[in-house]
C-alpha cells in the first residue's frame, strides 16, 4: 500500500452522521487525508463546530442540515452536491440512532420499531441509490455504510436496531455484487460499542452486556473507528467490496 493509494487529495467526500461521534471523528480525519468534506447532520451547531475545527487545520469542509429519515431530503442534498461539485467520490453514512433499549419486543409499538428502521435502513439504501448513478458514470466511488455488531450478533432488549443494521448488511452484500463491474466499492463497518452520544440513552443494563462480550474489555473510541473507515474510503480498498469489516475489540471476528 503507498501513501497515493491512501491520500483522498481531491475528492469529494461526503460524511452522514458529522456532527458527533464516528461521523465526527471520520470527517476530521478524511480531510486531514486530504478530502474536501461535507459534513451532513441534522445538528447544525454540532456542523459548524466540526467544519471550523477542519478548517482550523487548513483542511477543506462545507456543511449541510441533512435528515436521514427523509427521502426528499436526502435525495433533494445529494442531487445538490453532485449540482456543486460534479463528483462524490466517497460516502460515508455515519449517521442513525439506537431506537429503543432495555425493552422486550412485544412492549415495542410500531411507530418506536419504525424510527430506527427508517433512518438506519431506509435513509441508507436512499442515499446509496442517490449517488450510485453518478459513481457508476464516472467508474469510481466509495461507499461506506456504519452498521452494528448488533447487525451480526444482535443484543437483546434492542430488537429494532438490530433489524436495522442486520437488513443494511444484507443489502450491502448484495447491492456490491451489482455494482462491482463499475469501479464502485460498497462495504460495511461493524463496531461495537463505541463511546459517542449514540449510547447516551442505552440502559445501563445494555452497556454492561456489550462491553461484557468485548474480549478487549473496553469500549471503542471514535478515531479508531474512523481510521478504519478512512481506508474504506480511499482508492486503497480497490478489491475488497460487499465485506462487514470488524471493529469490536474481538467481539466477532467473521
Amino acid at each position: 500500500m503507498t501513501e497515493d493509494l491512501i491520500s483522498l487529495a481531491g475528492q469529494i467526500s461526503v460524511v452522514t452522521g458529522a456532527a458527533s461521534g464516528i461521523g465526527r471523528a471520520s470527517a476530521i480525519l478524511l480531510a486531514r487525508r486530504g478530502a474536501h468534506v461535507i459534513a451532513l447532520d441534522v445538528n447544525e451547531t454540532g456542523l459548524k463546530s466540526v467544519v471550523d475545527e477542519i478548517k482550523s487545520s487548513g483542511a477543506s469542509a462545507a456543511y449541510h442540515l441533512f435528515d436521514l429519515g427523509s427521502e426528499e431530503n436526502v435525495r433533494q442534498r445529494i442531487k445538490a452536491i453532485e449540482k456543486e461539485h460534479g463528483r462524490i467520490d466517497s460516502v460515508v453514512n455515519a449517521g442513525g440512532i439506537t431506537g429503543p433499549t432495555g425493552m422486550q419486543t412485544e412492549d415495542i409499538t410500531w411507530e418506536q420499531f419504525l424510527k430506527p428502521l427508517t433512518i438506519d435502513l431506509f435513509g441508507a439504501i436512499w442515499i446509496t441509490q442517490a449517488v450510485m448513478p453518478l459513481m457508476k458514470e464516472r467508474k469510481y466511488g466509495r461507499i461506506v455504510q456504519v452498521v452494528s455488531i448488533a447487525g451480526k450478533e444482535g443484543n437483546p432488549g434492542m430488537s429494532p436496531y438490530n433489524t436495522a443494521k442486520a437488513g443494511l448488511i444484507g443489502y450491502v452484500k448484495g447491492v456490491a455484487k451489482e455494482a462491482a463491474a463499475s469501479g464502485v466499492v460498497i462495504n460495511s463497518l461493524a463496531p461495537a460499542v463505541i463511546r459517542t452520544a449514540i449510547n447516551e440513552n442505552t440502559t445501563e443494563d445494555t452497556m454492561k452486556y456489550m462491553i461484557s462480550r468485548i474480549p478487549m474489555g473496553r469500549i471503542g473510541e471514535s478515531e479508531e473507528v474512523a481510521e478504519m473507515i478512512a481506508f474504506m474510503a480511499s482508492p486503497a480498498c480497490s478489491f475488497t467490496t460487499g465485506f462487514t469489516f470488524d471493529i469490536s475489540g474481538g467481539r466477532a471476528t467473521y
